[in-house]
C-alpha cells in the first residue's frame, strides 16, 4: 500500500529518530541555545585571545542574503538566507568545514525586509527534524538529515496573520509534541502546531500584532505557560490550550520588540529599544488564572537587537545608546553603565561574555556587577557592509559568526580542554 506523502515523511522520520545522533550537551539547537537564554553551559574555553584574535578554522559561503543566527546540532549547522529570488533554510557539515549538506527551498522573496532583505530567523532543531520560519510567513518542518520538507503552513494565508514591517523574525520554539509561533492577529496572535503533522492544536484570538522576538515557557503556581513579547506588550497564555492568562505592556516600545523575554521563578522581565526600557513583573495563581503584578520599569536598559542575558541573578544587556549595562534582576537598579563595546549582541560561556559588535568587531569581556573589562578583541574578516546582526553561537569549543553569504568557524577552546 503506497502512504500518503505527509504520512511516508512522519514515518520516514520515525525510522530516521533511532538512528539520528544524540544531540551533545554543547550543541546549539535553538535560538539562544538549549534553554533560549543566551547562555552557554561549556566550559575549557579561552580566557583570553591572541593578537588578531582566535584562530579562524574554516568559512562557508555561498548562503545568499540575511541574517538567520546558525543552529547547530550533532554534525549539523542550519540557518536560512536569499538565494536566486527564493528563501532557502541551509544545512551545512561540520565535519567538512561547512560544506553544503542540503538546501531547501522554504518560498519565494515575497518581502523586503524593510530595508534588510533576507531571513532572520533561526532554525530550531528538534532530533531528526528541523523547524524554520520566512520572513513571509512560510512555517516547514524538514527532515534534518536531508532536507525532505515533511509540512508546511503559511501563517498569512492560513491563519490571517499579520506581518511584521521588518518582516516575520520569531525562531519559532518545539516544545514536547508542539511547536508554538506567533502569527500575530485576530485569529491567531499565537498558535500551536502538532509538530509532526503540522495540525492545529490551538489558536490564541487575542488580538496583539506580532512583533520579532521568540516564544519562551515558564511555569507558576503549577500553571505551564508559553509567554511572547508582541508589538503590544508580554503577554502569557496557558500552555495547553493558548487562553490569555495575563499581559503587561508598559515595556512595549511602539516601533519594535525584538528581545527575548527572561523568565525567573515567579517572575517575567522584557526589555525594549527605541527610548522605552525595561520592567519586571511578578505573577501568581489566582483562581483558574494568573495575575500579573508590576515590581519596576526602568529606562536604564533599552535593549534592541542585541539581547539580555541573566546571569547569578544579575541582567545584563546593551542599552540602545552603545552602553554595556548590568541590572539588579529583582530591583531593576543599574549597578554600572560602560561604554566598552558599542551596540552589540551577547552570549554569556564559561565566565566571560561575547559580545559581537553591529559593526563587526567581537569582544571576549569579563564582567560581574561590580564591573566590566574588555580582555579581548578582533575584527571579523571579509566584513560585508551590512550591520552585523547575527548573535554569536558557541559549540563544542567553536565560535561561530554570521555575515550575510558567509559563516566563519574559529577556535576558542583552551589548550587544557
Amino acid at each position: 500500500m503506497k502512504l500518503p506523502a505527509s504520512l511516508a515523511a512522519i514515518v520516514s522520520l520515525t525510522l530516521l529518530a533511532a538512528r539520528f545522533p544524540n544531540r551533545s550537551a554543547s550543541d546549539w539547537p535553538e535560538w539562544r541555545g538549549p534553554e533560549r537564554t543566551g547562555a552557554s553551559a561549556e566550559t575549557g574555553l579561552l580566557d583570553n585571545w591572541p593578537e588578531g584574535g582566535p584562530a579562524l578554522l574554516w568559512k562557508a559561503t555561498g548562503l545568499g542574503e540575511g541574517f538567520s543566527t546558525p543552529s547547530i546540532a550533532g554534525e549539523r549547522i542550519f540557518t536560512m538566507g536569499n538565494r536566486d529570488g527564493q528563501e532557502w533554510v541551509i544545512a551545512l557539515d561540520r565535519r567538512r568545514e561547512g560544506r553544503q549538506a542540503w538546501a531547501t527551498p522554504l518560498g519565494s522573496v515575497r518581502h523586503g525586509g524593510g530595508g534588510y532583505p533576507g531571513p532572520r530567523s533561526t532554525p530550531t532543531v528538534d532530533g531528526p527534524r528541523v523547524y524554520a520560519l520566512g520572513l513571509n510567513g512560510d512555517l516547514a518542518c524538514l527532515n534534518a538529515r536531508n532536507g525532505e520538507v515533511v509540512w508546511k503552513r503559511d501563517l498569512v494565508q492560513e491563519f490571517s496573520g499579520t506581518t511584521p514591517g521588518w518582516g516575520y523574525s520569531e525562531s519559532v520554539m518545539v516544545d514536547g509534541p508542539w511547536v508554538l509561533c506567533t502569527p500575530g492577529g485576530q485569529e491567531a496572535t499565537m498558535l500551536a502546531l502538532d509538530k509532526l503533522t503540522g495540525d492545529v492544536v490551538w489558536q490564541s484570538k487575542i488580538g496583539d500584532t506580532a512583533a520579532y522576538s521568540s516564544i519562551i515557557d515558564t511555569e507558576v503556581g503549577g500553571v505551564k505557560q508559553y509567554v511572547q513579547f508582541t508589538m503590544n506588550g508580554v503577554i502569557g497564555v496557558r500552555a495547553k490550550d493558548g487562553e490569555l492568562l495575563w499581559r503587561y505592556d508598559e515595556p512595549a516600545s511602539g516601533t519594535a520588540n525584538i528581545s527575548t523575554p527572561i523568565a525567573l521563578g515567579d517572575t517575567v522581565f522584557a526589555t525594549a529599544g527605541y527610548n522605552r526600557g525595561a520592567g519586571l513583573v511578578e505573577l501568581s495563581r489566582q483562581g483558574d488564572g494568573i495575575a500579573a503584578e508590576k515590581v519596576y520599569f526602568t529606562n536604564e536598559l533599552q535593549n534592541k537587537t542585541g539581547g539580555a542575558v541573566l546571569v547569578d541573578g544579575h541582567v545584563y544587556g546593551c542599552h540602545e545608546a552603545g552602553f554595556l549595562v548590568c541590572l539588579d534582576y529583582q530591583t531593576g537598579e543599574a549597578l554600572w553603565r560602560e561604554r566598552a563595546v558599542g551596540v552589540c549582541s551577547l552570549l554569556y560561556a564559561d565566565g566571560m561574555f561575547f559580545a559581537r559588535n553591529e559593526g563587526g568587531t567581537v569582544h571576549l569581556v569579563k564582567a560581574t556587577p561590580e564591573g566590566c573589562t574588555v580582555i579581548s578583541s578582533f575584527e571579523q574578516p571579509e566584513r560585508s557592509d551590512r550591520t552585523a546582526y547575527p548573535h554569536p553561537v558557541i559549540a563544542d569549543g567553536r565560535l561561530y559568526l554570521r555575515d550575510q553569504d558567509k559563516l566563519f568557524c574559529f577556535d576558542v577552546r583552551s589548550a587544557q580542554r
